[in-house]
């Protein structure tokens, strides 16, 4: 058996990114908490908290608040706790701005710990555990998880009409495309390199700003920054005032699944069928 109340002071100093503010949460001494990773640790055999600013989980930490958590969120099935239980999901950031959020304030009783992930990555951190649930490209089912298909998301390459008049000025093609600047999310985002290469026939090599940020990725296109490819549902407006134009006639179309830990299908089941809803209204 584990000692449940230093699993809760593993968490909460991970959760909270300090010894001191995990003791102010859990009202205990600072030196209580420091006691109660470190005998944890001493049973573990290993070091289960990097201490930094924040503090960090290492890999067997990270696996020990993953079980944490996922007692947690199954004793609600037997009784209402004071504390909702944390339940942490990987979703990727053009979901999260176009159709997750109706979804997750649907669902009561937990507090969402949300890690954001492309969605052609975020089923790596199912598979080693660190999340309950995501929203992937992957089909799967992985291992252990149980696979709903959520639907495509539809991705549209995008400039504004100065942009398109200064680098495209006569057609899109492998020399105006590896010379106009792109938009990169970050170093996993391949989407413009895919239509890029659709577009020339043949692998690109694109020059791009990097923008982490989904609606910072059309404010860029607006600005003239780059050409990109943004969620249909979130330049539809602008493309239909002309703030935008569509760059060729192919849009790239992202499947997307919910897959989540099948021992944990009861208490994941209304979030499951809020993810479902909101998916199909917005989701081709």
């Amino acid at each position: 058996m584990f000692d449940y109340a230093a699993l809760d002071a593993l968490a909460t100093v991970i959760e909270t990114g300090s010894f001191e503010a995990a003791s102010a949460r859990l009202g205990v001494s600072q030196s209580a908490v420091s006691q109660r990773v470190r005998q944890l640790e001493e049973r573990m055999g290993a070091v289960l908290v990097i201490r930094a600013a924040p503090c960090r989980a290492t890999e067997d930490g990270a696996r020990l608040i993953a079980h944490l958590r996922e007692v947690a969120l199954l004793e609600t099935e037997l009784a209402p706790s004071e504390t909702p239980p944390v339940l942490r999901i990987a979703v990727n950031a053009d979901s999260l701005a176009t159709w997750v959020l109706p979804a997750l304030a649907e669902v009561e009783g937990v507090r969402f710990d949300l890690v954001i992930d492309d969605q052609d990555h975020s089923a790596g951190l199912l598979r080693r555990g660190e999340v309950a649930g995501a929203i992937t490209a992957d089909e799967g089912p992985i291992a252990g998880c149980d696979s709903v298909s959520l639907g495509r998301l539809r991705y549209i390459a995008t400039a504004s009409p100065d942009f398109v008049a200064r680098h495209f000025p006569d057609r899109i093609d492998r020399h105006s495309l590896r010379a106009a600047p792109a938009l990169q999310f970050n170093a996993k985002d391949r989407l413009q390199d895919r239509w890029a290469s659709m577009i020339a026939g043949m692998p690109m090599g694109l020059r791009a700003h990097r923008i982490g940020s989904t609606e910072g990725f059309v404010e860029a296109c607006l600005r003239g920054m780059g050409w990109g490819l943004n969620p249909e549902v979130l330049v539809r407006a602008h493309l239909e005032s002309g703030a935008l134009e569509r760059l060729g006639p192919a849009p790239i179309d992202v499947p997307l699944y919910w897959q989540s830990a099948s021992r944990l299908k009861a208490p994941l089941a209304p979030l499951t069928k809020a993810l479902r809803q909101a998916a199909k209204a917005v989701l081709l």
